[in-house]
């Protein structure tokens, strides 16, 4: 699966989705194709399990590979 261009997302909205989405924590994203055409985004949020959410509730980020590694381990993501 091709990685997208920003791995993390920084939710900075989550009206709405509050058990769901913490404000400031770092999220990893999915690559979806289909969902970034109705300016979505899919996430795992705090369930673990990846749902879409409005690309406008985060802000992307990229990070250097080594804290990509670290921060994945943290989040038990691969």
């Amino acid at each position: 699966m091709k990685r997208p261009a920003k791995e993390f997302a920084v939710c900075i909205e989550n009206a709405g989705n509050e058990a769901s989405l913490i404000l400031g924590k770092v999220y990893p994203v999915l690559v979806d194709a289909r969902a970034a055409k109705d300016d979505l985004v899919r996430i795992i949020d705090e369930s673990g399990e990846d749902y879409l959410f409005h690309k406008d509730q985060f802000v992307f980020v990229e990070f250097p590979q080594d804290a990509r590694k670290r921060i994945l381990a943290l989040q038990n993501v691969r």
